[in-house]
């Protein structure tokens, strides 16, 4: 008779190899296989944890997000004022993210999934929703809605271009879109 061990980890242990072998092959490279020998539990373990690669996906980039998320909201609180805020959105184009350029590539990959399958769009739009509600402590909904759109554009840009970026370029940015805010 085999004694089986309880593994209570062993779902957060899945998710957390499924995030990393998505940063690492992308998707479309992601396997139940590559991602139970990465959590190192047996194959068996995947579909009695998850329905599917599709659930695992959503679990998995679901946490990616609201952590993301937690983080950014956690530097706009710690601003006390709008001077500091502007600062801090100027840090977070210009900062490699927090899990550096790992993190890069899974927003990247759930970008992408989601604008091919409108199922995961409700993962980035209460990620941007977070992500508004944030800068709308110091900022109108107008000017926090284009701050969010200036994060993401400038930080893609500076991930993905060849060319180094002068840090001054984000506050001027940060600086012209906060002109006029109420």
């Amino acid at each position: 008779m085999t004694v089986r061990r309880p593994d209570p980890g062993r779902r957060d242990r899945i998710v957390d190899a499924c995030l990393d072998v998505v940063a690492e092959v992308g998707v479309a490279g992601a396997s139940h296989r590559t991602i139970a020998a990465a959590a190192g539990v047996p194959l068996g373990s995947m579909t009695y944890h998850f329905t599917g690669m599709r659930e695992l996906l959503r679990e998995a980039f679901g946490r990616f997000a609201a952590a993301a998320a937690e983080g950014f909201e956690r530097r706009m609180a710690a601003a006390r004022d709008v001077e500091e805020a502007k600062r801090a959105v100027a840090e977070v184009i210009t900062a490699e993210p927090p899990g550096g350029p790992r993190d890069l590539v899974l927003t990247h990959e759930l970008y992408t999934l989601a604008a091919r399958d409108p199922a995961f769009r409700d993962l980035t739009n209460a990620w941007m929703a977070a992500s508004r509600r944030a800068l709308e402590r110091h900022f109108d909904p107008l000017t926090a809605r284009l701050l969010d759109a200036v994060i993401e554009g400038m930080a893609m840009h500076r991930a993905l271009d060849v060319e180094p970026h002068d840090p001054a370029a984000a506050i001027a940015a940060v600086e012209r879109v906060t002109a006029r805010s109420v």
